[in-house]
């Protein structure tokens, strides 16, 4: 199986906006994402999301006021996020057609395992960002346990990831990842996140539309990143 295939989203295309579908965990970490951002400062805030995929942080940026924009590399993810409002560009995250310090805030959720550069990307964060402006992401620390639950686990079960989604080969060196956000004048903490387990039974037996992601005591598998720009 060739793992982090970028042709496996057009066969999944159809799932982006199915809230039990393939990519059901999408749709709770966009919610989880929105804790972390504040209202529109003023009426033309700009929200870039990074491989915003299907367009899953349209309701919630729309909520909080901003104007949002979404980058993705995708044809099919970038049409379905049209259709949802979203402001699309398709175009590489290493690579954003987009002027330096336009953004009141970027986001960048669960793109950080399915690059190269991980780095590149946060450095573009940085470049898109006003200063003061806040930044989200969320990404798989590349630790033995984050393989385990992320790619031995989560593709064996109902509703985990899409079998092959993920190359652990990818997964993220978080410590890498704090020294350089500092260097690019971020000031970024890590915090572990894993769905409520209690939500995640209420969701199946159809009693919750969604679940809510959970801090937990390690960053060591799933985690997301918090802060500003300098």
């Amino acid at each position: 199986m060739l793992r982090n295939d970028p042709a496996q989203y057009d066969e999944l295309a159809d799932q982006w906006w199915e809230p039990a579908g393939d990519f059901a965990m999408l749709h709770w970490l966009a919610a989880s994402r929105t804790e972390h951002i504040p209202p529109a400062p003023h009426p033309d805030a700009v929200l870039v999301d990074l491989a915003c995929g299907g367009g899953l942080m349209a309701p919630h940026a729309a909520a909080l006021g901003y104007r949002h924009v979404g980058v993705d590399l995708n044809l099919l993810a970038v049409r379905a996020a049209a259709d949802h409002g979203v402001l699309a560009v398709r175009a590489s995250v290493l690579a954003v057609p987009l002027a330096d310090g336009c953004a009141d805030v970027v986001v960048a959720g669960e793109i950080l395992e399915h690059v190269e550069d991980d780095v590149g990307v946060l450095a573009e964060c940085a470049r898109l960002l006003k200063p003061g402006g806040t930044l989200v992401i969320d990404a798989i620390a590349a630790t033995l346990l984050a393989r385990l639950i992320a790619v031995e686990l989560f593709e064996r079960i109902p509703h985990g990831a899409p079998p092959g989604i993920h190359d652990p080969a990818l997964f993220v060196d978080r410590r890498r990842l704090l020294a350089a956000a500092d260097g690019l004048g971020l000031d970024l903490r890590l915090v572990g996140i894993r769905p409520s387990v209690r939500d995640v039974v209420a969701w199946r037996r159809g009693r919750r539309p969604g679940v809510r992601m959970k801090p937990v005591f390690t960053s060591a598998v799933l985690f997301a990143g918090y802060g500003r720009k300098r």
